[in-house]
């Protein structure tokens, strides 16, 4: 048998009955405090009442002539009941100087001594004093009676303890209610808070948010995705450690606007979409993102939840496969092609041309060769000599004629560790493939490419890898924007298109080189890469440019 263990009160619960308790201490003491006060108040007034009552008799002519008389009951005492009647006070005692009374409530009372102090009165002082009587305890005042300078008598006038605990009753019955009110409201205002405070917390108690709390930063801090939490005026609520990484964002950025981040123009856009955001891809200053958005609403929007994945890395051998597929197509190309001619030399020999076959294969092989050769001569980097090799075989079978200019020399062995080939087949590659969808249809249909090292301004080298073209170019106003993800004059394909050039400039700027853009002589586009080597680099120099992006001597390859 298991004993369930009570779970904890929630901290919406805690709240609610700490302040319910809170409250009604507070309503409780004050409303006891208000009684004692009233209370004293209460004996106070009664006090001033009777010290009044008893002044005006004292100062009253009729009495003075009435203690003067042999008999001054007679007149004394119906005087003394009009007098509690109209003053609403218990008792009226009329006495002579030694304390024997002349009036009296009860009339039985007459004729006996006063009980309680008179010796200040006596002295000619008026006093206030609680005292137990015949009537019970009493809040009385006693004054002297002077007639021409001498103390003829004394009067002492009073209200019961009782009556003036019931006063103190009745106003404890208002303040009573209106403590009740008050609790209440106070206990119904803080269910309503708290109600929505359990919401808030999910019913959880204080040590289940604390553990939630530890575990989120830890979990935050975890994971190598970045994770992006906006507010609903797109302000930096949350940012992990992978989140700034990806972003290259640095110092207190929560609370900033995502517009102050200086992050790339689109990827801004996409943070402050309204619409979710599946698997964009998206570039930072040196990375490849996908970014997922997801809008956080609770019958308002509250904000937005960024993931992003760098997927830098899986980009470039995305690139690398495809140049890979590429080569693979140009092979099957080019064993077609051998057998055609195979298949022609065979023919030949058929027909007793066995000459003519003989010199068919010798102009074939011999053309195959040189065209190997002239490209291996000029770019023996073997990295970018096959990256040339096999789009040369992919322009072929597009109808474009790609040409090595005859300025191009680049020696193997002659590029420094910092520039991976990776990056290489990244520019040279898209800038092909830019180039020959360019060029596909034109008239003539030619891409032009040159690979040569030069002596820079900073004594060093940089590497110089220049493609151009022969179709539409490139509008003078669209110059920068061609470098931007998304921007494409091609139709959209799957995945979308626009990237490729966007990931060269993303890899010459990660070199510290240049990229631009210009009109090629005789029209098309000329996209120049320079790419800094340092003192690395040095043979192979040649001309500081290549005005009319085509051989002087070349041939296609």
């Amino acid at each position: 048998m298991h004993l369930r263990v009570p779970r904890p009160r929630s901290l919406a619960g805690q709240l609610f009955a700490m302040q319910a308790v809170l409250i009604a201490v507070v309503v409780v003491g004050y409303a006891l405090f208000s009684y004692i006060s009233d209370r004293g108040q209460a004996e106070e007034a009664a006090g001033r009442q009777a010290r009044a009552v008893s002044l005006a008799i004292a100062d009253s002519p009729s009495v003075a002539e009435a203690i003067r008389t042999p008999d001054p009951t007679a007149r004394l005492q119906p005087y003394a009941v009009r007098v509690m009647q109209d003053t609403d006070v218990d008792f009226v005692t009329i006495m002579n100087p030694e304390g024997i009374r002349w009036t009296h409530p009860d009339p039985k009372q007459i004729g006996h001594p006063f009980q309680g102090h008179i010796e200040r009165a006596q002295r000619g002082q008026t006093f206030t004093e609680t005292y137990t009587g015949t009537l019970g305890p009493s809040v009385r005042a006693v004054t002297p009676i002077t007639d021409d300078g001498r103390i003829v008598g004394l009067v002492s006038a009073g209200i019961k303890v009782e009556e003036i605990s019931k006063r103190a009753q009745e106003q404890l019955t208002a303040l009573s209610g209106v403590a009740a009110g008050a609790l209440l409201l106070g206990a119904v205002g803080t269910y309503v808070i708290n109600a929505r405070l359990r919401r808030h917390t999910h019913g959880m108690n204080a040590d289940e948010l604390s553990r939630m709390h530890d575990y989120h930063q830890a979990a935050l801090h975890a994971v190598r995705e970045g994770l992006l939490m906006l507010d609903g005026q797109y302000r930096v609520a949350l940012i992990n450690d992978g989140g700034r990484e990806l972003l290259g964002v640095h110092g207190d950025v929560v609370g900033a606007s995502v517009a102050d981040l200086g992050l790339p123009s689109q990827l801004t856009g996409a943070l402050l979409a309204s619409e979710p955001r599946v698997d964009e891809v998206h570039l930072a200053a040196e990375r490849v993102l996908v970014v997922n958005t997801s809008p956080v609403s609770g019958g308002e929007r509250r904000g937005t939840v960024v993931t992003l994945r760098d997927v830098t890395e899986l980009q470039s051998l995305t690139g690398e496969l495809n140049s890979e597929r590429g080569f693979t197509q140009a092979l099957r190309s080019q064993a077609h092609e051998a057998a055609n001619r195979l298949h022609t030399v065979v023919s030949l020999i058929e027909l007793g041309r066995a000459e003519e076959a003989v010199e068919f294969a010798t102009a074939e092989l011999e053309l195959a060769q040189a065209l190997t050769d002239q490209v291996v001569a000029a770019v023996s980097e073997p990295v970018l000599a096959a990256l040339l090799l096999g789009k040369t075989a992919q322009a072929n079978e597009r109808g474009v004629e790609l040409v090595v200019s005859q300025d191009s020399r680049l020696d193997d062995g002659l590029l420094p560790p910092s520039l991976p080939a990776r990056d290489l087949v990244t520019i040279l590659g898209n800038l092909v493939d830019n180039a020959v969808d360019a060029a596909q249809g034109a008239v003539p249909s030619r891409v032009t490419v040159a690979a040569y090292t030069e002596a820079s301004g900073a004594g060093g080298s940089e590497l110089v890898l220049r493609v151009s073209d022969t179709g539409a170019g490139v509008d003078p106003a669209h110059a920068d924007l061609v470098f931007q993800r998304g921007y494409s004059t091609k139709p959209a394909g799957e995945g979308g298109r626009g990237l490729g050039l966007a990931l060269v400039r993303q890899a010459v700027r990660r070199h510290d080189g240049t990229l631009t853009v210009t009109e090629a002589e005789g029209g098309g586009a000329r996209f120049e890469a320079r790419l800094p080597l340092g003192g690395a680099g040095g043979g192979g120099s040649a001309p500081a440019a290549v005005t009319d992006g085509r051989p002087r001597s070349g041939g296609a390859v």
